[in-house]
């Protein structure tokens, strides 16, 4: 008998996070006595906010806790459809809406009804690593697109008709994105549209760190049209990553699908997350998640100058998430084992670029400014008696 065991052919595409490689390594020097500071992971360091909490609470002792549809607790549904009309003005009916065991259930789903063996997927490079292993899982091909900062760390129409393939099926957008924190100007977000409904194509809008802009509200796509899917999640802005719960807002004629395709992947999401959510879109709450926006663009405030006095170049301020993407090649041409050396010599943790793509990810890092500003700015102590010694 053999003891061979081969694994499916899309597993050679699917890559770890590297970030996760030095989580495991900077807790096992936690575990040896030193005293790391966080600065790689992408998760609020504040709880979550204590009316979603007490919901939680009341649920468990009022309410059995079985499925819900796989299209979402209807009370939840009609809740974001409300918090659409109070934020930005948008009429989204809640039949358009699907809730999803977080935003990577709702990129899954989307993926799932979209992409066919072969069909090619648009994306910014550098960009969220798994929006390309979604594609890849489905059998997809994902076509990363170079970005920088002559397009707004965003890809522009020009960029997407120079990178187009034949059976390009969608583009995928994040904004604000995840490592830049760049928000897609409403003007290139709208020429991308209408390439998009010209090509016969679909728009994937990746905004699960709306909430968290600092120069005014961001703009959804949604107001584009109906031909749009939104991806949304309760975890950023609603600090609720634990709870494993995201959003799709899709085209009515996607609904059917996504519900047939939910129920056979798992069947709904957390019932307990969902009653535990309506609490977000409360006053109370929203007040809270307010606080915390202007604690982290403080942090940025502090972050983004004090970084480039150290050296590193950083052409554009982020307009959201809580990323700051330096380019480190002043220190260094290989920003991996970067990231390894100061995460060894002084006990500070960052993500190396190439987490996020293959366009110029050797001279770059990820800055994540989730951690109290105290420990920002010992971080920023650190790295300085590093780098100048």
């Amino acid at each position: 008998m053999s003891n061979k065991h081969d694994l499916a052919d899309r597993m050679d595409g699917i890559q770890p996070f590297y970030v996760m490689d030095l989580l495991a390594y900077a807790r096992k020097l936690e575990a040896q006595g030193r005293h790391i500071i966080h600065m790689e992971i992408g998760e609020p360091d504040f709880p979550t906010p204590d009316p979603i909490r007490l919901a939680a609470q009341k649920t468990l002792k009022t309410n059995p806790i079985h499925y819900t549809s796989a299209l979402g607790l209807p009370e939840l549904r009609q809740a974001i459809s409300d918090f659409y009309q109070q934020r930005y003005q948008l009429e989204i009916p809640a039949s358009r809406i699907v809730i999803t065991p977080g935003a990577s259930g709702a990129l899954q789903l989307v993926m799932g009804i979209l992409v066919n063996p072969g069909d090619a997927v648009l994306m910014g490079d550098p960009g969220y690593p798994c929006n390309r292993h979604f594609v890849r899982l489905f059998g997809g091909d994902s076509i990363s697109v170079p970005v920088g900062a002559g397009s707004h760390y965003q890809p522009n129409r020009t960029l997407l008709e120079q990178y187009w393939a034949e059976k390009t099926r969608a583009i995928m957008i994040a904004s604000p994105s995840n490592p830049t924190g760049s928000l897609i100007p409403v003007e290139q977000l709208k020429e991308i549209y209408t390439l998009t409904q010209e090509r016969g194509t679909e728009l994937v809008v990746d905004e699960i760190y709306h909430g968290l802009t600092y120069a005014g509200a961001a703009r959804s796509a949604l107001e584009l049209g109906e031909s749009v899917f939104v991806i949304n999640s309760f975890s950023k802005y609603f600090g609720m990553t634990g709870w494993r719960l995201g959003w799709i807002v899709a085209p009515e004629w996607a609904i059917d699908a996504l519900d047939r395709l939910a129920q056979n992947l798992f069947l709904a999401a957390p019932t307990l997350s969902q009653h535990a959510a309506l609490a977000a879109f409360s006053p109370e709450t929203l007040e809270i998640l307010e606080q915390r926006k202007a604690a982290f663009k403080e942090r940025r405030d502090y972050l983004m100058p004090a970084l480039r006095a150290l050296g590193f170049d950083i052409p554009e301020e982020p307009q959201g998430a809580f990323y700051i993407y330096a380019n480190s090649s002043r220190f260094s041409q290989d920003s991996f084992s970067f990231c390894r050396q100061i995460l060894d010599e002084v006990g500070v943790a960052i993500t190396p670029g190439k987490d996020f793509g293959s366009y110029a990810a050797a001279e770059h890092v990820r800055f994540a400014y989730t951690s109290e500003m105290k420990s920002l700015q010992e971080g920023v102590r650190r790295l300085q008696e590093y780098l100048t010694v």
